[in-house]
């Protein structure tokens, strides 16, 4: 697994916090968007390696984004402050980071990402 990730996170503090972890964990942040339609467009660019998808933005689920991810190959995990509720049937083998977590957490997280591509 190559080191570009794409953070999707609408929580301005959450999406710095999961900055300034990725580095620390050897990951490049190759774009924080905060809505679906910034993801789509930065997925177009063909750029990034794995995604970290908050569930929910502002109202809206995530699920575009990461049906575009898997068609591509492209490995993701969501990030969430529900659990496992509310995630489709057909996302159920990708990971889940409950929020809030630690530094630990979002590198096992990481980890079982690289295991599902």
């Amino acid at each position: 697994m190559s080191n570009r990730v794409m953070i999707v996170e609408d929580e301005p503090l959450i999406a710095m916090l999961i900055e300034d972890l990725l580095p620390e964990l050897g990951f490049h942040v190759q774009h924080t968007v905060a809505s679906v339609e910034a993801a789509l467009q930065a997925i177009e660019q063909q750029d990034i390696d794995l995604a970290l998808l908050d569930v929910n933005l502002a109202g809206i689920a995530s699920f575009p984004i990461a049906e575009a991810l898997s068609a591509r190959q492209l490995p993701f995990l969501f990030t969430t402050g529900y659990g496992q509720l509310g995630i489709p049937e057909k996302f159920a083998d990708y990971p889940v980071l409950p929020k809030p977590f630690r530094m630990a957490e979002l590198q096992a997280a990481l980890q079982a990402c690289a295991k599902v591509a």
